[in-house]
C-alpha cells in the first residue's frame, strides 16, 4: 500500500477535472483487467489505501452488484463515501443500500456479511475528519460535486447471511 506521505500528492491528482473526466471511463477496464491477473487478490485503489468490494442488492433490479471502493476502516467497521468521482449524481450502490442495508464485503478474499447506516447529520463533521485522515482532501469531492456525498458506516452483521 502507498506510504501515507505520498497520499496527498495521489489525492491532489484524483480531484484533478483530468482523472475525474477519465477515471470513469479507464479505472473500470484497469480494475477487471487487475481482477483477471491477481485472480482477485487485488484492488486497484487497495495499493494506494484501504479497499473493498462491496456486494449489494439492486434496489430496483433485485439482482447482485458488485463494486470495488476505497474504504476508512473504524473501530468495528468501515467507511465507504459515494464520492462517484465528484460528479454531480450519487452513484447507484447507495441507492442499494438504502433500499437492502444487508450486504456483504469482500476484504483480502474474505466476504463479511454487513449493515449499512447512513452516518447521522450530526456525526458527518466527525466522520469527515476520520475519512480526511485517511484520504487527505477527500472532502473536495463534495465541494466539486456540489452535493452532500452519502457516507455509509458498514458494521459486520455476523448473524446475518452474505448477499
Amino acid at each position: 500500500m502507498l506510504p501515507r506521505a505520498l497520499r496527498p500528492a495521489v489525492a491532489w491528482f484524483s480531484r484533478t477535472k483530468l482523472f475525474r473526466t477519465v477515471g470513469p471511463s479507464v479505472m473500470p477496464g484497469f480494475e477487471r483487467a487487475l481482477t483477471v491477473a491477481t485472480g482477485g487478490r487485488v484492488i486497484s485503489s487497495g495499493l494506494i489505501v484501504p479497499s473493498l468490494e462491496l456486494h449489494t442488492t439492486g434496489a430496483r433490479s433485485g439482482e447482485r452488484r458488485s463494486v470495488k471502493l476505497m474504504c476508512c476502516p473504524t473501530r468495528g467497521g468501515w467507511y465507504v463515501t459515494g464520492s462517484n468521482f465528484a460528479r454531480s449524481a450519487h452513484p447507484a450502490w447507495t441507492a442499494n443500500l438504502f433500499a437492502h442495508p444487508d450486504a456483504a464485503i469482500t476484504i483480502n478474499l474474505v466476504t463479511i456479511p454487513v449493515r449499512a447506516s447512513l452516518v447521522a447529520e450530526d456525526r458527518r463533521e466527525e466522520v469527515w475528519a476520520e475519512l480526511e485522515a485517511n484520504w487527505p482532501g477527500y472532502r473536495g469531492y463534495e465541494r466539486t460535486a456540489q452535493r452532500e456525498l452519502r457516507i455509509f458506516r458498514l458494521e459486520p452483521a455476523l448473524e446475518r447471511e452474505a448477499v
